[in-house]
């Protein structure tokens, strides 16, 4: 059996994620482009709670490609990564000890820079002069 990466249980893990995607809904960037995507909230929540069960805690329960997930998403812009990041700080840090926090805030922004690059670099560059509105 291969030791967690930190110290956190599947308690504070489904907490985590729970909190985390209260504020993502009552975000006024990121709840809009979730919106569109998930129609089952607690489905969604248990996903993700299985995906960092299994980053942290080496579990195998999760049964997805992040990457894929946001490229088919068609709307998820490398800009919305950063607010993403700070949303998941602040409930890292609002609910576990500051250790497990930043170690957790570590990994998080590892995958989630992972998931920028591929968005942004996805994307086709618009060419020609911008569109102004």
């Amino acid at each position: 059996m291969i030791p967690p990466r930190f110290d956190v249980t599947p308690d504070q893990i489904d907490q985590v994620v729970a909190v985390f995607y209260g504020a993502i809904r009552r975000h006024e960037v990121l709840g809009p482009v979730f919106a569109r995507h998930v129609a089952d909230w607690p489905a969604h929540e248990a996903k993700i709670a299985a995906f960092w069960r299994n980053a942290i805690l080496y579990e195998r329960s999760y049964d997805g490609s992040p990457m894929r997930a946001h490229m088919r998403a068609g709307d998820v812009r490398a800009d919305h990564f950063p607010i993403w990041l700070a949303l998941f700080d602040e409930t890292l840090r609002r609910i576990l000890p500051p250790g497990t926090a930043r170690a957790w805030s570590a990994l998080a922004h590892r995958i989630g820079q992972g998931l920028r690059m591929g968005v942004r670099d996805i994307r086709p560059a618009h060419a020609g002069p911008p569109m102004l509105r």
